[in-house]
C-alpha cells in the first residue's frame, strides 16, 4: 500500500503544471473555437487585453484587443508549438484587423509573460516568416492584465439560443458558423498557410 501511495505522489510531482498563453486573433469567439480543439489545451477564455482601460466591456474596450487566455499542459504541447499553431490560425499579414472585423480591437498579437515566452514567441514568428517568405505583422508584446469577457461570450460557438441574424433567426451555434464562413476566415487562412493551416 505504501508503495502505491509513493508511486501516486511521485506521478503527481512529475506531472506538468498548467500554464497560460494570451493571444489576440481577431474575433475571440473564433480563436476560442479553434484552440479548444487543440490537444493539451484544457480551457480557453475570451476577454480583453493590451489596453489601459480598467474593467473593459464588449461595448467599451477602447485600447484593448479582443484576446483569449489559453490554459494548456506543457507536457503535451509546448508554448512554442501553441504559438506556431496560433500564427497558422490567423492572417499574419493583415495589420488592420482580421477578415471582416476591422479596427484595432481585432488586430493580432502575442502577449508574452516573461523572457522564456518571449524567446519562444519570437522564434515561432521568425520560423513562420521563413515559411511564408514575408514579414509577419503580428507583434510580440508584454502581457498586461487579461480581463475576462462577459459570460455570454464564453463558448459562444456552442450556444443554443435563437438569435436574429442578417440571414434570419438562427440557433446561436449556426449563426456563429454562418458568420465565420461569411467573413472568409478559414478560406483566407487556408490560402495563406495551405496544409499548415490550423484546421477548423
Amino acid at each position: 500500500m505504501l508503495r502505491l501511495v509513493l508511486a501516486l505522489v511521485a506521478g503527481l510531482a512529475g506531472a506538468a503544471q498548467a500554464e497560460t498563453a494570451i493571444v489576440a486573433g481577431g474575433c475571440f469567439w473564433c480563436v476560442e473555437s479553434d484552440f479548444e480543439k487543440v490537444k493539451g489545451v484544457s480551457e480557453v477564455v475570451s476577454g480583453y487585453s493590451g489596453g489601459a482601460m480598467k474593467n473593459p466591456t464588449y461595448k467599451n474596450h477602447e485600447g484593448h484587443y479582443e484576446a483569449v487566455e489559453i490554459t494548456y499542459d506543457p507536457g503535451v504541447i509546448s508554448y512554442g508549438e501553441l504559438i506556431a499553431k496560433f500564427l497558422r490560425s490567423v492572417d499574419v499579414l493583415d495589420a488592420g484587423g482580421q477578415f471582416c472585423d476591422r479596427g484595432d480591437a481585432y488586430r493580432t498579437a502575442i502577449f508574452v509573460q516573461g523572457a522564456a515566452q518571449r524567446k519562444a514567441a519570437e522564434a515561432a514568428v521568425a520560423e513562420a516568416e521563413a515559411v511564408l517568405g514575408q514579414k509577419i505583422v503580428t507583434p510580440v508584446l508584454n502581457a498586461g492584465r487579461f480581463w475576462i469577457a462577459e459570460d455570454y461570450h464564453q463558448d459562444y460557438y456552442k450556444g443554443t439560443d435563437i438569435i436574429l441574424t442578417r440571414a434570419g433567426p438562427k440557433k446561436q451555434s449556426n449563426a456563429y458558423t454562418f458568420y465565420r464562413k461569411s467573413c472568409g476566415r478559414d478560406a483566407r487562412v487556408r490560402e495563406l498557410w495551405g496544409a499548415q493551416a490550423l484546421s477548423h
